[in-house]
């Protein structure tokens, strides 16, 4: 079985176009250990199979747990009607970028149905991209900033925008003409018992807005294709723990509010999502 920093080292000799250096902007070209450019900035391929491209540390409070226990949630079912959506966008044989990957599960599933020239997922979060390596489809993982990617203009076919942030100028620059943008925001009723479970009385926590994520993507991409998918997941009763870990909403409750929550724990869940698709044009 080929180790995977060998595979990684394989993966950016044949792929070394879909990079450029984040420290100057220049192409890279693949060397015995990694990618190097011009101006001799190095990047290694680490034991694990990734490259490492943020120019400095960065503190986050997505955590390995967080990260497994969405992990957990995903692999249960609970986003296989947005996952049938993305695969019937997504189309075959391209090269897909995932951003904000967290621990790969999304990136995985997705390859699973719809096989790729060329798959990478990368975050700003170490802990996610370590997990993500565990991943049994043929993708690449890299850590990195989404304010300055470390990826050549016009070289991707699809960049997936997952429950994540967004810098669409950058997007604009990474796709190839006519590539589109695969973007999901969560709904206003999108986990709204758990919501109402934490805050039951924070009516203001318990509501949500997609409204402004929405308009700086159609801002962007004014001509664009949008699917609305809501439906009850009926959580399994081994993972009613990893849906208070899954996501931030838990990050502002108390100790004692969770204990109370595990102890009468959610038996189904409300999944609402605004999928988009945008195409990549030269505006930018």
């Amino acid at each position: 079985m080929e180790k995977k920093i060998d595979w990684g080292k394989r993966f950016v000799t044949e792929q070394a176009q879909l990079f450029r250096c984040p420290i100057c902007h220049d192409s890279m070209t693949a060397s015995n250990s990694g990618l190097l450019c011009q101006n001799g900035h190095r990047f290694d391929v680490s034991k694990k199979g990734t490259l490492f491209f943020l120019t400095h540390q960065v503190k986050t409070e997505y955590d390995h747990d967080m990260f497994a226990a969405r992990g957990r949630m995903i692999q249960s079912g609970m986003y296989q009607p947005l996952m049938k959506q993305l695969a019937d966008w997504l189309g075959t044989e391209g090269t897909v970028l995932d951003v904000g990957c967290g621990e790969g599960s999304f990136l995985n599933a997705l390859l699973e149905e719809i096989p790729q020239q060329a798959a990478i997922g990368f975050d700003i979060s170490k802990a996610g991209v370590y997990l993500a390596t565990q991943q049994p489809q043929p993708a690449f993982w890299c850590v990195a900033d989404l304010t300055n990617l470390p990826f050549a203009d016009g070289q991707l076919d699809c960049v997936l925008n997952i429950f994540s942030p967004s810098n669409y100028r950058e997007f604009a620059r990474v796709l190839k003409p006519g590539g589109q943008l695969l973007k999901v925001v969560p709904g206003p009723r999108y986990l709204q018992e758990l919501r109402q479970a934490f805050y039951p009385d924070d009516v203001s926590k318990q509501q949500y807005s997609n409204e402004p994520v929405l308009k700086k993507f159609t801002d962007s991409y004014p001509q664009y294709e949008a699917k609305e998918i809501t439906y009850e997941f009926a959580i399994p009763e081994a993972r009613q723990s990893d849906l208070l870990e899954m996501s931030p909403l838990e990050w502002g409750v108390s100790q004692e509010r969770k204990r109370q929550v595990k102890e009468q724990p959610l038996r189904k869940i409300t999944v609402d999502l605004l999928v988009l698709r945008g195409k990549n044009s030269a505006f930018l």
